[in-house]
């Protein structure tokens, strides 16, 4: 690649809180993964990612204030508040510390914590992860007697999330529940719909896991309403299902699986020939005139992919011009590598509980 990639920075100057906590909360929760394989290296995370977090609250400002470039691609609308509560929760459940837990106590209100009834979860609005995150302490009894009112605040605008994508939110107005397509398809947007039904898949099936532990089978929903664990997790399983080619179409939106899959993701490695084989070298300009436009299927299939997906009626047009819907993103993928694998191990499970029955 010879294009220029510029590269950005925020520092005390030029604060970005937002890009600064998303980084802390990610780096505290890989610290977990690797504590046991990897010692050494959760350690720096964690040391880093506290370091970011004092970073983030200590020079607070949006990191598209800072960075004009990403205004018109990846904007703050939420802000960053949501990011530096979304932090603290995972340096509370990384450490233990009770600061962190403290601090999203502290500012629940001002922060929008208990305020903000989201339905939806994506790489900018972290509101309903931080709301299900608060939820499990209040679950699992880690709080103190002072700590508890607020965690109840929390864990009701969780349950309206919940609620929302259930459809089970009699009270609120018409925005208090997220549309269905006719194939069952939760819908949030026109653009890269399919980011918000992964992300919920996976935030659904979480809940319904904390509820289980917990051991209470009923969520509660605005205006009286109920709704049982299992239904929580029988829709995330169900959107799962959507993506994978249970629906109208029959497409699995996950590129390479299947039968049939998005043949001209919008992705530029993805649909132009390989060096490898032409020998010829392709500028930026030549791979969009010579190629972007081509109606043949991608030379390269982008195996994993999870693309934008189908409108509110299930449609969906296989064109790379079609970026609103083929446009392959990362955020995307991520969210169902964990219900892959949760997934995998159910099944597992369940076979050797036959196994045991059978033997």
């Amino acid at each position: 690649m010879t294009t220029s990639r510029q590269a950005y920075k925020v520092d005390r100057d030029h604060p970005g809180s937002d890009v600064a906590g998303e980084t802390a909360a990610a780096m505290a929760a890989a610290s977990m993964v690797f504590r046991k394989s990897n010692p050494h290296y959760a350690h720096l995370l964690l040391h880093h990612a506290q370091q970011l977090f004092e970073f983030a609250d200590g020079y607070r400002g949006q990191y598209d204030s800072s960075i004009a470039e990403v205004k018109s691609y990846y904007a703050s609308v939420s802000g960053y508040k949501d990011e530096l509560l979304w932090a603290a929760l995972w340096l509370h459940r990384a450490t233990g510390k009770a600061a962190y837990l403290d601090y999203v106590v502290h500012n629940a209100h001002d922060f929008g914590g208990t305020g903000w009834a989201i339905t939806e979860f994506s790489w900018d609005v972290k509101y309903a992860g931080v709301q299900i995150l608060a939820a499990r302490l209040l679950l699992r009894g880690e709080h103190t007697a002072e700590q508890k009112r607020t965690l109840e605040r929390y864990q009701a605008k969780a349950e309206h999330y919940v609620c929302a994508c259930l459809g089970r939110n009699a009270a609120g107005g018409e925005d208090a529940n997220v549309e269905r397509s006719p194939g069952g398809m939760l819908y949030i947007r026109q653009w890269n719909n399919m980011q918000y039904v992964t992300n919920a898949a996976f935030l659904l099936s979480t809940y319904a896991d904390y509820l289980a532990e917990a051991g209470v089978e009923t969520v509660t929903c605005a205006g009286g309403e109920t709704a049982g664990a299992g239904e929580v997790a029988a829709l995330a399983r169900a959107q799962v299902d959507y993506v994978l080619g249970t629906n109208p179409r029959g497409v699995s939106y996950l590129v390479g699986y299947g039968a049939k899959y998005p043949a001209r993701v919008h992705h530029r490695a993805a649909s132009i020939v390989p060096y490898k084989h032409s020998k010829q070298f392709i500028g930026c300009s030549q791979g969009f005139d010579h190629w972007y436009g081509r109606r043949s299927s991608n030379p390269n299939v982008l195996v994993g992919a999870i693309v934008g997906g189908p409108d509110r009626s299930d449609r969906f047009r296989d064109n790379r011009e079609n970026y609103m819907q083929t446009e392959a993103c990362t955020y995307n993928t991520a969210p169902m590598v964990g219900m892959f694998a949760k997934l995998n191990r159910m099944a597992r499970e369940e076979r050797e509980q036959r196994a045991a029955t059978v033997s």
